[in-house]
């Protein structure tokens, strides 16, 4: 067994065994109006971030999931710039008019929702290599 002091790993002939330090996967679901943004300050911050289109919620509008690999310790720092690019807000919406008979009359009245923010997973990684 070889230890590799840089990555923290140990490698047994070239195949790497577990982790030295415990890494957590964050998965974060965001408006898509906010993810440009908090990418860009992981980024700078020396954080990798993947970023993946998806669709849901109430209102069913564009979401995106970001998802960050990192030490268990930068944890507390990654969910601080989320918490600090993601915001929630009111917006106002009208409803969707029920299902009327001809000649029944509906006005919609715009109602308010909160949207944004984020919503965030921690996961334990048992794995993780780089090629």
């Amino acid at each position: 067994m070889v230890r590799n002091e840089r990555e923290g790993l140990d490698e047994i002939e070239g195949e790497r065994t577990g982790l030295e330090n415990s890494m957590k996967l964050i998965m974060s679901i965001v408006n898509s109006d906010e993810a440009g943004r908090l990418v860009d300050a992981l980024t700078q911050a020396g954080f990798r971030a993947t970023t993946i289109s998806t669709t849901g919620g109430f209102l069913r509008q564009g979401n995106a999931t970001i998802f960050v690999g990192t030490d268990d310790d930068k944890v507390p720092q990654v969910l601080e710039m989320i918490r600090e690019h993601c915001h929630t807000r009111t917006q106002y919406v009208n409803p969707l008019p029920p299902v009327m008979e001809p000649g029944e009359m509906y006005i919609p009245t715009p109602v308010d929702i909160q949207v944004g923010g984020a919503t965030v997973f921690v996961l334990d990684v048992a794995q993780f290599e780089r090629f």
